[in-house]
């Protein structure tokens, strides 16, 4: 009682002239709660606006002097009492975290919605070892693959190289990381669409855009880019080319094979890393593979055209892409019936009896499967070894057989007897 005394003493000259200069006072309705008083009026002391009771100094509301962490984004003021209380049970690397989650999908321009999901995600998995008593780099790539794991959710066409590319994280790192979160937070993972992965890639190419300083003939128009790519890709899936791929690199061998099937006879000559500088987009290591194996593929269909009398090559094929993509069923099935054929055929031959059926189209597992090392026949420490040694007592057990053992191979013999 004798503080709230002083504080009056000293702020009543103070209290009287905001009165007067303000000019507010409040309605009689409103009551102190300590004194009764009615004389409530409104203090701007350090820029605070207060409800004072201007008889006995009592403080009724209080000014915004912090915010909470949610109405921090939002730039919200509230009072003291509420703003002290949210962040007690969150710690400063937890904080951190959610802060960085969500300027990850702000500037992926992700919904909000987005934003919540991996925001939850990253605080179930913050609680794993797989946060805790790790470097910083991996702790970074649980961030990004909250958010890419959210993406892959909504079926948002983005891939872990984005993810990588702007964490500045190694792709492999990424990988195994989101394996991991996967696999401890036991949620289900849909599969990507390819067709809207191809969407978002390629607009990422610059020749597809306004490029003033690339060539007039190699500026190209994206719609018909996304049309001949998805029609590419579909011939790959169909010819086992995707099946167990990374999507990128495909995506970007099929850009590339379209955008010299438009304007062939000015682009066959552009190498495919000169192509990937001129649109600012990088060349996956594989992709090189993955077009060489799309233009084996169109040369097999390309064969099959009854027009074309003259052989193709990797380089004359890009000329014949769009009649190969146009009467694509039909080549398919002519390529297999051609197959069928020549093995039936095959098998009439003592010579080609033992050889295996040869198809147009396998996957690449099967078409050139890798060389495993075989352990030889005898390590070098046993070579004189020849399998006359004796058998000695303690090993002689493990080649006799037990009565009942005796019964079923004489019964097994008796019945095979009897079929023959």
């Amino acid at each position: 009682m004798c503080a709230r005394r002083k504080y009056k003493s000293e702020r009543d000259c103070f209290l009287g002239d905001c009165c007067i200069l303000a000019g507010v006072r409040m309605s009689v309705s409103r009551r102190c709660p300590d004194c009764g008083s009615s004389e409530i009026v409104e203090d701007a002391h350090y820029s605070q606006e207060q409800l004072v009771c201007a008889d006995c100094g009592y403080i009724l509301t209080e000014g915004a002097l912090t915010t909470t962490h949610s109405e921090e984004s939002f730039l919200q003021a509230v009072p003291l009492r509420e703003s002290t209380g949210q962040n007690e049970t969150i710690s400063r690397s937890k904080l951190r975290g959610i802060i960085r989650v969500r300027h990850l999908c702000r500037v992926l321009r992700l919904p909000d919605t987005f934003a919540d999901a991996a925001v939850s995600y990253y605080e179930s998995a913050f609680y794993l070892p797989l946060c805790h008593s790790v470097r910083k780099e991996k702790k970074e790539a649980v961030l990004g693959c909250c958010v890419y794991l959210t993406c892959r959710q909504h079926r948002w066409p983005l891939t872990l190289a984005t993810i990588s590319s702007m964490l500045y994280s190694k792709y492999e790192l990424l990988s195994s990381v989101f394996l991991d979160l996967v696999q401890a937070l036991k949620v289900d993972v849909p599969l990507m669409s390819i067709q809207d992965l191809a969407k978002s890639h390629c607009q990422s190419f610059r020749l597809f855009q306004d490029c003033p300083s690339a060539p007039t003939d190699y500026a190209e128009n994206l719609d018909r880019i996304l049309d001949r790519t998805s029609q590419l890709l579909e011939l790959a899936s169909e010819t086992w080319l995707i099946t167990g791929r990374q999507p990128i690199p495909m995506i970007t061998a099929a850009v590339y094979l379209s955008w010299q099937s438009h304007k062939p006879a000015q682009r066959w000559s552009c190498p495919f890393l000169r192509f990937c500088k001129l649109s600012e987009t990088e060349l996956p290591s594989p992709a090189v593979k993955r077009l060489k194996e799309l233009k084996e593929s169109c040369i097999k269909l390309a064969s099959q055209l009854p027009w074309l009398k003259a052989t193709l090559n990797k380089k004359t094929v890009v000329y014949h892409l769009g009649d190969i993509l146009k009467h694509k069923n039909y080549l398919l099935r002519k390529a297999l019936e051609a197959v069928e054929m020549s093995s039936s055929e095959s098998e009439e031959c003592e010579s080609s009896a033992q050889q295996s059926p040869v198809t147009p189209f396998l996957p690449p597992c099967m078409a050139k499967p890798r060389k495993r090392q075989h352990s030889t026949a005898f390590p070098n420490n046993l070579h004189h070894i020849s399998g006359d040694e004796d058998i000695s007592d303690s090993e002689i057990e493990q080649y006799l057989r037990t009565p009942a053992e005796m019964a079923c191979f004489q019964q097994a013999q008796a019945q095979l007897d009897g079929h023959q």
